[in-house]
């Protein structure tokens, strides 16, 4: 490696009393042109034995040699404790090594932003494993994300990590997608208060939170991985973009991800409308956009809009990319040729460098005196993860169906534990997990976490009950040789507890997760034939969804007496479940999706306007669910009434504020989770039947009853319109407070009147909830 002689003396850009952006434009304006590229690329070192855990990271192996990498510079350290299998005690170690070559290989002692994945927790081994962000959905329940973000963030900062690869903020369009999981459902609103909440969480951990994936990725074509968006602008503007809006508008987040997709015939990682005429120059975002890994040379090598390597990297640092992830691969010496050239204008390049340099000033890489020495090791699966972790499994757990009252389970003799779900810890973990992500490719080493699987943890909560297990058949394989015991032992006991789902893997080794999508919404494998042979065996029966994605179960619901869904619920999954089973814990999970009807084709979700509907004598087809969106049972029941506005009519730019009672009436107490839709019955353009603006649990003993407040803008009512440009017309709406999306709830009409007004990023985003009392 190339390490000078002579460094400059101390500069303004060594100065912590200096605002960051002063101090970056001091260092740039010392770079040479080499030194400043440097800037913009990114190294793995050791990513040859990790397996594949990227897409088609096979094609791209070859990287150029750390110390190459390293020399005038480097913008970004990748997954230094996320690549394999290593400890806390070696992680910290090791990232200070490289540290310590990287500020030796440039004149200015300038170390690299080191970033991790952090989707299901630090993905790193014997870290603690969360419930995947789809179970953070179904908790309804941002300060609870926030807290757990916060749980991530602290713990990557101790130990040396700078930026975190998380949210995933994309809407869920088709759940054929592999990455359902991944997401936090299909409604916007709900996705941005969450999404909002990790990134202010991770963030105030002193960790960059980094929105992905920006944007349209989960409107594929087919529910394909990387397939083309199959959206309009206005889907677009309404639907996908909401979410990076808000976190970008009033996180404020501090990096961004493009997608691998293309929209409309052009890729995201191209695409200077989208990462700089809407991100930046709209909607003020100063941070920096990063690159999923290697999608800048899938500009060449898969959408074929580039003639070759670096005029791949040349489009994408127009686009406004600032830094290439995973490693430099088109972000080299191409660039600087590029420039002198006059391909690439100076101020393009510098204004990425500035970026970066800006960030690296914020996270205090450029203050004299820097060192990795002030990293440690801390316990990273700690009892406040754990307790954390617990809260949000437990939280996230819908209980579907208990229409004979099966539930909780009252002393059973006998527990038939079935299901290929039921004893794998792997089927309680999102992809994105260590387990799964990494440790799949090290089948010698130990999980390193305490994680109860279903089994374990029904017989730690029945002490008392003979409980036995037989799995009946695999997850995803063909063998039906065990149905039959499987049968025999449903009908030999006193309860059934089925266990049915996924276990995430990548690239087509799950049945869910990144590139494992499906064709269908039936369950995976021959898990269809065991279900029904079991639920017709059993003399009670629970049937227990535990997946990354909504099935369609509908049919089976009848068989059982209560259904349960759990979407992937990390380490405490197992304990969470029984608990809810036992009733030691009321259920309080709603639905961040729906679960599909029998015949629901898809795409096909909630947020519709009337003919995406049911509509008797257009189609043949029902896309009705057999669960709907928000929808989730307690072991309470509540009520929600006297629904009541504080005005008739509003103006166009005006609020109103609408109260409504909620109440137990249950014998327990218990946590409601009351639901604000908006309807706008008559619109220039179609407009969905319902769509949620605002939300809140409501934690409620037994008679109790309290009164909830929703501060309501005109601004909620905004849509894009035919001339693409966000509006709220007059007319009269309709506030529905309801407990699911397809519950009548109760009504209040307001009419808003005066001038058509439009709409910036400015606007008011969400329905303040507020309890009164």
């Amino acid at each position: 490696m190339t390490i000078s002689d002579e460094r400059p003396k101390t500069g303004l850009w060594n100065d912590p009393g200096l605002p960051a952006p002063v101090r970056a434009q001091a260092l740039l304006a010392a770079m040479t042109p080499a030194e400043k590229i440097s800037q913009l690329g990114s190294t793995w070192p050791g990513h040859e034995g990790s397996g594949d855990v990227a897409p088609m990271q096979e094609t791209f192996r070859g990287a150029e040699p750390f110390a190459e990498a390293i020399t005038d510079g480097l913008g970004q350290l990748t997954r230094i404790f996320g690549t394999v299998p290593i400890t806390a005690e070696e992680g910290v170690a090791r990232l200070a090594a490289l540290q310590s070559h990287v500020v030796a290989a440039n004149r200015f002692g300038i170390p690299a932003l080191a970033h991790e994945e952090c989707l299901t927790g630090f993905t790193t081994w014997q870290a603690t494993v969360y419930p995947t962000s789809l179970a953070w959905a179904a908790t309804w329940n941002p300060a609870l994300v926030r807290e757990m973000a916060a749980a991530i963030g602290a713990d990557m900062a101790a130990v040396g990590i700078h930026q975190g690869l998380a949210p995933v903020l994309d809407v869920v369009r088709d759940y054929r997608w592999g990455r359902v999981e991944e997401t936090m459902g299909e409604d916007p609103h709900l996705i941005s208060e969450l999404g909002l909440a990790y990134v202010q969480g991770l963030q105030s951990a002193g960790v960059i939170a980094t929105l992905k994936h920006f944007a349209g990725y989960s409107a594929s074509r087919g529910a394909r991985n990387h397939a083309p968006a199959a959206i309009g602008p206005r889907e677009l503007a309404d639907v996908i973009l909401p979410p990076f809006e808000r976190a970008v508008v009033h996180g404020p987040v501090r990096s961004v991800m493009n997608a691998y997709n293309d929209v409309d015939g052009t890729p995201c990682a191209a695409d200077a409308t989208l990462l700089t005429g809407l991100l930046r120059d709209a909607w003020g975002f100063t941070g920096t956009v990063v690159s999923d890994y290697w999608s800048i040379a899938f500009l060449d090598s898969m959408h074929h809009v580039a003639s070759d390597l670096p005029d791949a990297a040349r489009q994408a640092l127009q686009a406004g990319i600032d830094v290439e992830l995973p490693h430099t691969s088109g972000y080299g010496a191409a660039l600087g040729l590029m420039a002198e050239d006059g391909r690439i204008s100076p101020q393009v390049l510098d204004r990425a460098v500035l970026r970066v340099l800006t960030q690296k000033a914020e996270m205090g890489l450029l203050d004299e005196g820097w060192s990795a020495d002030r990293y440690r090791a801390v316990d990273l699966n700690s009892d406040r993860n754990r307790a954390v972790a617990r809260r949000m499994a437990e939280q996230s757990v819908v209980l579907l169906d208990n229409h004979a009252g099966l539930l909780p389970l009252r002393a059973p003799r006998s527990i038939a534990v079935i299901g290929p779900a039921a004893d794998d810890p792997g089927c309680l973990f999102g992809c994105y997990s260590f387990p799964n992500h990494v440790l799949a490719h090290h089948p010698d080493l130990p999980l390193g976490i305490d994680a109860p699987t279903v089994l374990a943890a029904i017989r730690a909560e029945f002490p008392d009950a003979e409980v036995r297990y037989t799995p009946g058949c695999s997850i995803s394989g063909t063998d039906r040789s065990g149905i039959q015991a499987a049968v025999e032992a449903a009908d030999a006991a006193d309860v059934t507890v089925l266990v049915v789902g996924d276990r995430s893997g990548m690239f087509g080794n799950g049945t869910s997760g990144e590139g494992c999508d499906v064709a269908t919404l039936h369950l995976p494998g021959v898990q269809e034939e065991l279900t029904e042979a079991v639920l017709a065996a059993a003399h009670r029966s629970v049937l227990l969804v535990v997946s990354g994605r909504p099935y369609a179960i509908g049919r089976h619901v009848d068989a059982a007496e209560a259904t349960v869904q759990a979407f992937f619920p990390g380490q405490e999954g197992g304990t969470a479940i029984a608990g809810i089973l036992a009733g030691r814990v009321n259920p309080s999970g709603r639905l961040p999706v729906q679960i599909p009807g029998e015949n629901s084709g898809q795409p096909g979700t909630y947020l519709a306007p009337p003919l995406a509907l049911k509509s008797d004598g257009v189609s043949n087809i029902d896309p009705t669910p057999a669960f709907p969106f928000g929808h989730g049972l307690s072991y309470s029941v509540f009520r929600v009434d006297e629904v009541r506005a504080g005005a008739d009519e509003i103006p166009t730019d005006g609020t109103v504020v609408l109260r409504a009672t909620v109440s137990n009436v249950g014998d327990r107490a218990g946590t409601a989770v009351p639901q604000l839709y908006l309807t706008d019955p008559v619109a220039s353009v179609t407009r969905p039947v319902r769509q949620l603006i605002g939300f809140a649990r409501v934690d409620l003993q037994a008679g109790e009853t309290r009164t909830l407040q929703f501060t309501v803008s005109a601004d909620l009512a905004g849509f894009t319109g035919r001339d693409l440009r966000r509006r709220v017309e007059p007319g009269r709406l309709l506030l529905t407070v309801a407990q699911s999306a397809a519950e009548a709830g109760t009504v209040a009409a307001i009419r808003l009147t005066g001038e058509t007004r439009y709409l910036d990023h400015r606007r008011t985003m969400a329905a303040e909830a507020q309890l009164l009392d």
